[in-house]
């Protein structure tokens, strides 16, 4: 076709849609829809159990730590900025001892070796501080995650078990003021001396000063420290070396740091700026799992091609990606806690009694406001729990380049890692805003949380990654199926490849065509199947996402192979159909979301606990297609009348989960310390309930 558009399926259903649609056809009869509707009854523990997973030991080891450091969340407010950042670190410090920020790291230096059991300790931790959060980040996912997977032996033996215990402070040096996003373009300068068989490192102008380093302020004394990689005149491309930046708290000769000032938030955490001036360091300063110079000046990579190293060692760092993706999805749910529990104690209005004012999450349009938001929030949990097993699985088998290694597996986490820490970060974002209004002014207080969620997980969007430009990665990846040629394209090479093919290859060669295809075959009544199907059909949910999806791709390549066959600019057309990439990109990981939630709760055994999660997977499956209804209808997908179809479903969907709310939320697991809120939590607000 010469457009993107498809031919509509039907403007207009032929009869009027019944209020409510089949149900799941998988579930166990009892729905939403039923005439016989039973309200199912939550088990809160059986429910935590559930969302803790294999790692729920781990979990209320990370809680009763947070509990026993509860007094952080107030020194936040009462502390100076120095004074906090000290009982920051001695808050990370004493966590440490405990083991539960060194699981990640291999037993003979004092980890877990468990790489799983790291990320959920990580995740827990933000029911918390987020201070202490991302000071745990920086020393042992950043510092130390770096020395781990781009280091070796020497480097392990030199650093790691003083680093896990927190008795070397560290941080993270990528980020340069003029660079940003664009790591491959870093200034900072790293010469190789032969002579004297040193590396000298050096920052060349202002542009180019490591900035919004953590721990650089007033802690670290090491910097891994990514430079671009000069040897005998010849660039090699951005490398990380390990430099010493500080002694026994004095800054070493040669290297200058300024204090980054105050901040929207995480003011317990030290960023800073790091200029270097000629600072020398040895030749095994190299971090040299992927390259390595010899004594006399010999550059040597087991991988041959510059930009598949540099995307290789990159993405042995993608764990930090993983961690703030679902650090953000764990704060939304501190947030909904404090916002429902809230909601079902404060009274305004008479609306349906003379003598009683209503709790608020009777009204409609506050269930509308939180309950969505929940079952987004149960979504993202368990896509958040497929990207953390993924992780897992390829960190603990081979590594990037030794045999057996499964580099496919590698670039489809890595896809997936950028996907889901944009949307669960995004939905922090407006999470945390939408219950903080939904608290009134109460919520404004400080005491109540929300100053310190809003202003902590703000930066959570563009830091690891900026939302956008990680979407684009993901876009990259679906349009040239994660080809031989991923690793060598920038987004000129993306425009110029898929140009280069037909239009249907590109279409053809996603996943996600064949699974619109045998969707396709699986529902009755043809082409007209999506205006057929139950709403509550988890097939027909999943069928309109994969569509979405699937035309986006398509509709970007075919936009890209226009502008280039008529020998337009490569750069200036991938800007223009640059908000159709990254549109392709969220359908893409939407449906990853929505079938990860599916997949869930298909497995469990039949009763109430699924029945309760089929509630919130159909209402995020339905909500999510509401809020792009218009790119539905436009498409001739969906008709005004089944529109208006899905907005009453999802009332209805509303109203069943409003009794099971406040258990849905206290399965979250977030300790009551960690709550605080008295004015909203502690005391009845207009009742008793």
């Amino acid at each position: 076709m010469a457009t993107d558009q498809v031919p509509p399926i039907a403007d207009e259903l032929p009869t009027p849609l019944p209020e409510t649609a089949p149900a799941r056809v998988e579930d166990d009869g009892v729905h939403a829809d039923d005439s016989g509707y039973r309200q199912p009854e939550v088990d809160v523990d059986a429910l935590r159990a559930l969302l803790d997973g294999r790692y729920r030991e781990v979990r209320d080891l990370v809680r009763d730590n947070l509990t026993q450091h509860a007094q952080i969340l107030l020194d936040q407010e009462q502390m100076s900025t120095a004074d906090f950042r000290e009982r920051v670190r001695d808050v990370v410090v004493m966590m440490a001892e405990t083991g539960q920020t060194g699981m990640g790291f291999p037993e003979e230096y004092g980890g877990g070796g468990d790489i799983g059991a790291s990320i959920a300790a990580f995740e827990t931790l933000a029911l918390g501080d987020l201070s202490v959060l991302v000071k745990v980040g920086v020393q042992f996912g950043l510092f130390g995650g770096a020395i781990l997977q781009l280091g070796t032996r020497h480097h392990h033996d030199a650093h790691l078990a003083d680093l896990v215990t927190g008795r070397t402070m560290g941080c993270f040096a990528m980020t340069e003021s003029g660079h940003g996003s664009n790591v491959q373009a870093l200034g900072t300068v790293a010469t190789y001396d032969a002579e004297a068989q040193e590396f000298v490192i050096t920052t060349p102008d202002d542009a180019s000063r490591k900035d919004y380093i953590g721990n650089a302020a007033a802690h670290a004394e090491l910097a891994v420290v990514f430079a671009q990689l000069e040897v005998g005149g010849e660039r090699h491309g951005v490398h990380a070396f390990v430099v010493p930046v500080r002694e026994d708290g004095r800054v070493l000769d040669g290297v200058r740091i300024e204090d980054c000032g105050p901040k929207m938030g995480l003011n317990g955490v030290d960023n800073g700026r790091i200029w270097f001036d000629h600072v020398r360091v040895p030749r095994t300063a190299l971090l040299n799992q992927f390259a390595e110079v010899t004594p006399e000046g010999r550059y040597l990579s087991p991988i041959d091609n510059p930009n598949k190293r540099f995307f290789t060692m990159l993405g042995t760092l993608v764990q930090g990606r993983v961690c703030v993706g679902g650090a953000g999805i764990n704060a939304a749910k501190v947030a909904l806690t404090i916002a429902t529990r809230y909601a079902v104690r404060r009274r305004q209005f008479e609306a349906t009694s003379p003598d009683e004012e209503q709790v608020l999450l009777d009204y409609g349009m506050h269930q509308r406001r939180l309950l969505p938001l929940l079952a987004r929030t149960y979504a993202l949990h368990f896509a958040q729990e497929v990207v953390a097993g993924q992780l897992h699985e390829v960190f603990s088998g081979p590594g990037p380049i030794e045999p057996g290694s499964d580099e496919h597996a590698r670039r489809m986490l890595e896809s997936r890692a950028a996907g889901t820490k944009a949307l669960g970060t995004w939905h922090a974002t407006r999470t945390i805003q939408e219950c903080r209004e939904a608290c009134g002014g109460a919520g404004y207080l400080s005491e109540n949380r929300f100053a310190a969620l809003k202003a902590d997980t703000d930066v959570f969007t563009t830091f690891e990654g900026d939302n956008h430009v990680l979407l684009q990665l993901v876009a990259k990846g679906l349009l040239t199926d994660y080809a031989g040629e991923f690793e060598d394209m920038d987004q000129l090479g993306m425009a110029r490849f898929v140009a280069g093919l037909a239009v249907e290859t590109v279409v053809e060669r996603t996943a996600v065509h064949k699974l619109v295809q045998s969707v396709r075959d699986l529902l009755p009544g043809g082409d007209t199947w999506d205006q057929e199907a139950g709403l509550l059909d988890p097939n027909y949910q999943l069928a309109m996402l994969r569509f979405r999806e699937e035309h986006m791709i398509g509709g970007v390549a075919r936009r890209l192979k226009r502008g280039i066959d008529q020998g337009d600019n490569p750069g200036a057309v991938f800007s223009r159909v640059q908000d159709h990439v990254i549109a392709a990109a969220r359908a893409h990981t939407e449906r990853l979301v929505l079938e990860a939630f599916v997949q869930k709760t298909a497995a469990l055994p039949d009763g109430d606990l699924k029945v309760a999660l089929n509630l919130l997977c159909d209402l995020h499956a339905l909500s999510t297609i509401e809020a792009d209804r218009a790119w539905f209808m436009e498409h001739g997908r969906l008709s005004s009348a089944r529109s208006k179809a899905i907005s009453r479903e999802i009332n209805a969907l509303c109203r069943r989960l409003r009794p099971i709310a406040v258990e849905l939320v206290d399965a979250f697991g977030v300790p009551e310390e960690m709550l605080r809120s008295p004015e909203l939590l502690g005391w009845p607000i207009g009742s008793d309930d």
